[in-house]
């Protein structure tokens, strides 16, 4: 008899050693190494050799001999999906969502499936968590109906590859791909092998039959999608259901898109009949700012091709220890400390002693050059005890010999401003002189320094 071989691989980034590992030597995670069954001969015999994906009957051609042809893109009826995706769901495509427990990936699928189905396309909604029933009731809640809309709670790739044969679907859903398991192997569920093997026939399906699919991802404690990495690398899109369990607001983020930009997001809150699209960010960002309060400042900061204005806010205390703390919520902690670099060398502020803290109101997260203007005027403010006008807009990014270096899209954010009511917006000097119209609504103030934008700002 054969002796059964056995390797340990790691969960996090699928490295492979002969022998038990406490540490990771590949991605340096601890205890992540499992040991699982070695495929054999006799395994690998059984299985079924896949096809190409792109039929045996391509062969090598000049790309001037090959005709391109504009992707036929399906809208959905949430807006904020179809800009995440680039204009609408691409048909074939492989699609994977991941986010927290209990964050809504589920609830909008389900919500898309639901929608899909009333518009006469046949979707197969299959659920490895969750039976029926407990579907049924959720889709009751969010008023779905539709006649092309089939359920199959099942685990087994065999299974779900024989129905997906006979319903001939267009539109396929996987909750989740680490509840699913390919019978051939020995792994366990949810291991590196199972997830990477139900992925490459997830993908054959999608890019042979034309046959768009949707996949639940699971995330560990960092935030990152559960399974090897190379799950990221093989589908065609990758999306990130944000949120906070304490907010009704999440965020859809696209961080890879081979049809579209990963710059985009939409923006969702949850509530009691499903998640429902937020038309104007900016409002529901700015709706529950203080009049009269120190250490804050509106920055438009553009997400992909969005404009978006959000409440940055500072607290600074004279601190209690020897070194000063700096902590920060939605911003980069790295970009804080350099600005209060700045601040302190270019502008006089002794800020060494004193605790800092930061966020962005409403739980998004900020990380553009153009930010950098408010974050200091937010710092000054909170320093100083001194209010900043409410109806004042702070766009730049701030150099470390204290100039005000241009931004991109200015002519979007200053518009965005003007729409919600704004009178005055400090800009880069140098992007005046771009040649663009500004409404005629609101005052635009260039400054070239960050000594000047203080002045102005605090006189």
């Amino acid at each position: 008899m054969a002796k059964v071989k056995t390797q340990y691989t790691c969960q996090s980034c699928g490295y492979t050693s002969p022998r038990y590992l406490g540490k990771c030597p590949n991605c340096g995670a601890w205890n992540s190494m499992l040991e699982e069954i070695q495929a054999t001969s006799a395994s690998k015999a059984k299985a079924q050799p896949r096809k190409s994906l792109a039929g045996s009957t391509v062969k090598p051609q000049l790309i001037s001999e090959i005709s391109a042809k504009q992707t036929i893109r399906v809208e959905t009826k949430l807006a904020e999906l179809n800009r995440v995706l680039g204009g609408g769901i691409v048909p074939g495509s492989l699609v994977l969502i991941g986010g927290d427990p209990g964050i809504g990936k589920s609830t909008l699928l389900l919500q898309v499936s639901g929608q899909l189905a009333q518009e006469k396309r046949r979707v197969l909604y299959v659920s490895g968590e969750e039976s029926a029933t407990q579907i049924k009731l959720r889709a009751q809640r969010l008023a779905l109906e539709g006649t092309e809309f089939y359920l199959y709670p099942e685990t087994d790739m065999n299974s779900i590859k024989q129905s997906i044969a006979d319903l001939k679907p267009e539109y396929v859903v996987i909750d989740s791909v680490q509840t699913m398991q390919e019978p051939e192997m020995d792994s366990a569920v949810g291991s590196v092998a199972q997830i990477r093997e139900v992925t490459a026939d997830l993908m054959q399906i999608a890019k042979t039959n034309g046959i768009t699919i949707f996949v639940v991802g699971h995330v560990t404690k960092g935030g990152a999608i559960a399974g090897p990495k190379i799950l990221e690398h093989m589908v065609d899109t990758v999306l990130y259901f944000e949120g906070d369990q304490h907010r009704t607001y999440r965020i859809l983020r696209a961080v890879k898109n081979r049809f579209g930009s990963t710059n985009e997001i939409g923006i969702f809150e949850m509530r009691e009949g499903g998640l429902v699209e937020v038309a104007n960010p900016s409002q529901v960002f700015l709706e529950e700012r203080l009049k009269g309060a120190t250490g804050s400042a509106v920055v438009a900061s553009l997400e992909g091709t969005r404009p978006i204005l959000v409440e940055v806010q500072a607290l600074v205390t004279p601190t209690a220890f020897g070194n000063a703390k700096r902590t920060t919520t939605g911003l980069d902690h790295n970009r804080v400390s350099l600005i209060m670099a700045v601040l302190e060398k270019r502008a006089g502020l002794l800020l060494q002693n004193q605790d800092a803290y930061l966020k962005a109101a409403g739980g998004v997260k900020l990380d553009e050059p153009a930010i950098d203007l408010a974050l200091a005027i937010s710092l000054v403010s909170s320093y100083r005890d001194f209010e900043t006008d409410p109806s004042d807009c702070f766009i730049g990014e701030l150099g470390l010999t204290g100039e005000i270096r241009r931004v991109t899209h200015i002519e979007q954010r200053v518009s965005e401003a003007a729409k919600l009511g704004f009178k005055r917006v400090f800009v880069p000097q140098n992007n005046l002189g771009d040649g663009w119209n500004f409404p005629g609504n609101i005052e635009v103030v260039g400054v070239k320094t960050l000594k000047q934008a203080l002045k102005l700002v605090f006189s």
